[in-house]
């Protein structure tokens, strides 16, 4: 509790940087003082979540079953069975061997009892009793492998629809459902009986962590083809649909996009009863709103990947409170955050704003906004929560240490230009590649964030052998590679890209000049940049990307260059396809192969530019990993990423490679990409060219980039809002 007081509130640390490890000790060792030791962890876990806010907990967890070493198969038993508990009590991230890690469903019944008697030190014979039985699980492995069958299938009809849902098997399920419904009086009955039931269990498993991502959202694809078939029954007897737990409204915000997250997330509630409207992408406010009226919601969903959506989602949120709604507002996507909600969003409505981080959280927080028994209590959580942020944003913004933006660009990265060469590209100017096989891009896709998409957590090969989410991991990377297959194959995808090289120098502290030609007479256009404006420590440089450009006064002949590329050109009738077959699963997991797509052709092209077009590593040879780990010279920098926060920028880039025109990527009036699967962005060739956040900046160099760009101080604070730090 002091180090937590001293860092928040005299040293400024945000509380979610905090990490605390409460030490785990050895149990069942003999000695009767550590017998308490896995439970003293436990409790302290949950004493430091109820009384230290946003802080995160770590451990070894090795060290738990240390009295056991020699023994693997106990020692995993004890690590599952204790993370079980831990994790329930608010532990966040744990050491631990993962090739020690058992599937706590999976281990034996007898022997888990056992280790749980040590684990939360339930019998003052919990050691001796585990003893006499770990010789047995010494060799073999404990945990039998489970033999597939087709015995489920002699099952009664009600348990071969529940073990379908759950297994997300959809191979029986039309010839099942009709089974059932001659069984019942009504066909809604089957809805509302085995297959609800069902999808409960999936939730309730999902909800508990026993399962993936993957296999729920096979499930959803069983659930809606038992539904798709029973629907014309339903409707030829006048039937009301089945009881739900409510209506949700979900959309990604006006010029947005990107929507495989909230694809995601309506398929899960839709596996825990909720229906879902979802509206697409591109959906501005009064079409949310006046949908959510007439479908008589309970809930709205906002999504939103690029940064402009924050404020499209505040303007919402300011909407909703001028018609006088008063129904939850849930806030999802990769840009959002719960201090950015609680500190932007909240604040403009008066009923419950609620942050969603991911697919997992969406459930429990949807059911307790419906919940009458539990919504009161929550809400008022939540906002007391908010409170708490606003609060501990307002104390951070007293306590940053800023420069003048004058001083920020004295403290510029500072280079001996004097003394370098800049290297002269092959090939300036735009070059087009249409149609570009996608078997060649296919080799440079990075897969570990793909699996995040799945929410399968872990880098790639490596997850595909990890010992709790390996098997399901394996399955879906299978699928993967067959459904890629099939789009390079029957062609149901176009790669296109625009590549260019310019000479270019730096002008000012934080511009780019680019030149129609190499006689530098004439500028083509000025790329604006922002720069790092915090106080450092150790005289570290305040970076802007204009930085690694020669100035025009040094008289050297520089050069920047330019991409954007796309492998989404003809996704969508084969999404719509999918989506026809009610088979969810498929539709997502070709959003997620052309976004790995797109970014593998970036990597790619960014490959031809340094060895080929730029040529300053012509020698270059590296494997796919290493490209991964970006071990080689040069950066490509998107507008709207956090080394170049401002998205207006992209304006300017589709201007100078006619981007539209060359590769049919549009740009949406926030800019964000469509088709989604694109990827865009400047090449900067300095050795000392690195990756950066620009982070927040000050008033004083908001109103000079508003000068330099032409723009009101009113209007870039609106696309720069998240990135204010005043």
């Amino acid at each position: 509790q002091r180090s937590y007081q001293i860092l928040t509130e005299e040293i400024g640390y945000a509380p979610e940087d905090i990490i605390f490890d409460p030490n785990i000790f050895a149990v069942a060792t003999g000695i009767e003082e550590h017998n308490n030791y896995a439970v003293d962890f436990i409790e302290a876990t949950r004493i430091i979540k109820q009384t230290l806010p946003h802080a995160k907990i770590s451990g070894g967890v090795s060290n738990v079953s240390f009295s056991f070493r020699g023994n693997d198969p106990v020692r995993e038993a004890i690590h599952a069975v204790f993370l079980y508990h831990a994790i329930k009590a608010g532990m966040d991230m744990g050491i631990v061997n993962a090739g020690q890690l058992a599937v706590y469903e999976e281990i034996p019944a007898e022997l888990r009892e056992r280790v749980e008697d040590v684990i939360l030190n339930r019998r003052d014979d919990a050691t001796d009793r585990l003893l006499t039985i770990a010789d047995q699980y010494k060799s073999g492995g404990g945990v039998q492998a489970k033999e597939k069958d087709l015995a489920w299938r002699d099952e009664p009809v009600a348990r071969r629809l529940a073990h379908a849902l759950v297994k997300g098997i959809d191979q029986y399920v039309v010839e099942d459902t009709e089974e059932a419904r001659l069984q019942f009086a009504r066909p809604i009955q089957v809805i509302e009986g085995p297959l609800m039931d069902g999808m409960n269990t999936v939730g309730d498993l999902f909800g508990e962590g026993k399962m993936f991502l993957p296999q729920v959202v096979k499930s959803a694809r069983v659930m809606k083809k038992a539904v798709a078939h029973l629907i014309p029954y339903i409707e030829a007897e006048k039937s009301g649909g089945a009881r739900n737990n409510g209506k949700i409204i979900m959309a990604t915000v006006k010029g947005d996009v990107h929507d495989i997250g909230k694809n995601i997330v309506g398929v899960v509630l839709q596996c825990n009863n909720f229906e879902v409207i979802d509206l697409g992408v591109m959906v501005p406010a009064h079409k949310i709103l006046e949908t959510a009226q007439q479908e008589k919601a309970d809930i709205i969903g906002l999504s939103g990947l690029i940064t402009p959506s924050l404020e499209e989602m505040a303007h919402v949120a300011k909407e909703m409170q001028r018609l006088g709604f008063t129904i939850p507002l849930l806030i999802g996507g990769a840009t959002t955050s719960r201090a950015h909600t609680a500190v932007k969003i909240e604040p403009n409505y008066a009923h419950p704003v609620v942050w969603v981080k991911d697919a997992s959280r969406a459930v429990g927080v949807a059911q307790n906004l419906v919940s009458e028994g539990l919504k009161d209590s929550f809400v008022k959580s939540i906002k007391q929560e908010y409170v708490g942020l606003r609060e501990q944003h307002a104390n951070r913004r007293v306590k940053t240490n800023w420069l003048s933006y004058k001083k920020a660009c004295e403290k510029k990265f500072a280079f001996d230009w004097e003394h370098y060469v800049p290297p002269i590209p092959n090939k300036y100017g735009v070059h087009v590649f249409d149609s570009y096989p996608l078997q060649g891009i296919r080799h440079y896709i990075d897969w570990t964030p793909f699996f995040h998409t799945w929410e399968i957590k872990g880098s790639y090969p490596k997850v595909l052998n990890d010992p709790v989410k390996g098997k399901e991991a394996q399955k879906l990377f299978n699928d993967a590679q067959a459904m890629l297959d099939t789009v390079i194959e029957e062609k149901w995808l176009t790669a296109r890209a625009v590549i260019g090289l310019f000479p270019a120098n730096s002008v000012g502290d934080d511009d780019i000049e680019v030149y129609t030609d190499e006689s530098r007479k004439h500028v083509r256009m000025t790329l604006h940049h922002l720069r790092q404006q915090q106080q450092k420590a150790d005289n570290k440089p305040n970076y802007c990307l204009a930085d690694f450009v020669a100035p025009k006064s040094s008289g050297l002949n520089d050069a920047i260059g330019a991409f954007a590329v796309t492998a989404g050109i003809g996704i969508e009738e084969h999404v719509k396809r999918f989506e026809a077959q009610h088979d969810d699963y498929n539709a997502i997991m070709l959003k997620a192969l052309a976004d790995r797509l797109a970014e593998a052709f970036a990597e790619l092209m960014h490959e031809k530019v340094r060895k080929e077009y730029w040529a300053y590593a012509a020698s270059e040879a590296l494997a796919n990993d290493a490209l991964i780990r970006e071990e080689y010279r040069g950066i490509r920098p998107a507008p709207g990423y956090p080394a170049c926060p401002d998205h207006t920028e992209k304006a300017l880039l589709w201007k100078l490679l006619d981007v539209e025109n060359k590769t049919g990527i549009i740009l949406t009036d926030s800019f964000a990409m469509y088709p989604a699967s694109s990827v865009s962005g400047f090449y900067f060739a300095h050795p000392e060219a690195r990756y950066f956040a620009v982070g927040k900046i000050n008033k004083d160099q908001v109103e000079a980039y508003a000068q330099r760009k032409g723009m009101s101080v009113e209007e870039v604070e609106r696309w720069l809002a998240p990135i204010l730090g005043y």
